[in-house]
């Protein structure tokens, strides 16, 4: 009954860390391809001129810019740009999630 109380404690108290890291803003996971996953990579990987002047997030020629700016262009492990698995391969192998 000790070990069934303890590990429920436990998993409780793991879940509630969880919880309130997600509700404190430590943890923000945002899906790739998405308005939201194109401006997080934007504040990490600047494709504008600093004038306000830049290519449309998330088009062909924003995905290319960032590909340059990581220095990547050209690799031939990166899946063509036009697809959901590009945005996948830059999250996982160059974007820090926001926190």
């Amino acid at each position: 009954m000790a070990k069934k109380l303890t590990f429920f404690i436990i998993t409780l108290v793991f879940t509630f860390y969880i919880c309130w890291l997600i509700a404190d803003g430590n943890i923000v996971q945002e899906d790739p391809c998405t308005d939201e996953w194109y401006s997080l990579v934007e504040k990490q990987v600047p494709t504008g001129d600093g004038s306000g002047h830049g290519p449309d997030l998330g088009s062909g020629e924003w995905r290319s810019v960032v590909e340059f700016k990581l220095g990547i262009r050209g690799n031939t492990e990166i899946p063509p740009r036009v697809t959901d698995q590009w945005c996948e391969y830059i999250d996982r192998h160059h974007i820090e999630p926001r926190r």
